[in-house]
């Protein structure tokens, strides 16, 4: 896809959101929006997009850490229950509950019997969600064992995306089958009518950027909602207000100006 039609409509389907999030705002309305799927499949730089032009007091993104001890004792689904988002919120799941059926069945990391616990639950759970109100949305981004592999290797040497690779993303490689053979059995206890996986294929993330972002606009019932009209009042004029001298205050340095000088003196 050509670069000038990609972002052309992406920024449309920006726009969109915004009005997407205020409906939201202005309905009560509460959306969960689940992104599941391989390391490296693009899911935050999906995520990254849909927030962008979104207000962080509407839409927020819930990353959670490793569980600590105390969480490890409670309800499996207890510690994501709090993220959900109220009336009038988004929230956006970068991974979620269903760390349960991936990683932490493929590692080790719970046993046959939490993760068997864990499929018959999350069916229930999510109906009770649904229930209740709760616009639910999953989205699972699939990615080949050859594309995945090429996205790892152009984070080796890149400082701003070598953070990304994980133990955990290093040991995925070796385990591709497993993870295969998980996701498979997690959708075939929570692919459910009442709450679907809908699958994004992410070889090429522009498509799946769009892809995604349009499909989640098609599932929710939004409109535009009527705002009231912005007009900037006169700034009144100063009377006796005297602005201190900036040499009074501790001032950044202009290290944009020094690059240009810079550029300038190597020309």
């Amino acid at each position: 896809m050509p670069k000038d039609v990609y972002e052309a409509e992406l920024f449309r389907l920006q726009a969109e959101l915004v009005t997407l999030q205020e409906w939201v705002r202005a309905t009560g309305t509460r959306v969960a929006v689940v992104f599941e799927g391989r390391d490296a499949a693009g899911k935050g730089g999906t995520i990254k997009r849909i927030s962008e032009y979104l207000s962080p007091r509407v839409a927020r993104i819930a990353a959670l850490p490793a569980p600590t001890e105390r969480e490890r004792s409670e309800w499996y689904f207890q510690r994501y229950t709090a993220h959900l988002p109220a009336g009038g919120e988004i929230v956006l799941f970068d991974r979620s509950w269903y760390n349960r059926a991936g990683v932490e069945k493929v590692m080790g990391f719970c046993t046959p019997e939490e993760h068997a616990r864990f499929l018959r639950q999350a069916p229930v759970f999510e109906r009770m969600l649904i229930d209740d109100g709760v616009l639910l949305r999953k989205y699972w981004f699939s990615v080949s064992d050859s594309e995945q592999l090429r996205r790892f290797r152009s984070r080796l040497d890149d400082p701003v995306r070598r953070w990304k690779l994980s133990p955990m993303d290093l040991e995925s490689i070796a385990r591709w089958e497993d993870y295969s053979r998980a996701k498979d059995e997690m959708f075939a206890h929570t692919d459910t009518p009442d709450s679907p996986w809908f699958v994004v294929e992410s070889d090429i993330k522009r498509n799946a950027r769009l892809n995604m972002i349009a499909h989640l606009l098609s599932t929710i019932p939004y409109r535009e909602v009527a705002q009231p009209k912005v007009k900037l009042p006169k700034r009144p004029p100063a009377d006796d207000y005297e602005r201190p001298p900036r040499e009074l205050f501790t001032s950044v340095p202009d290290h944009a100006a020094r690059l240009v000088g810079d550029r300038e003196a190597d020309a």
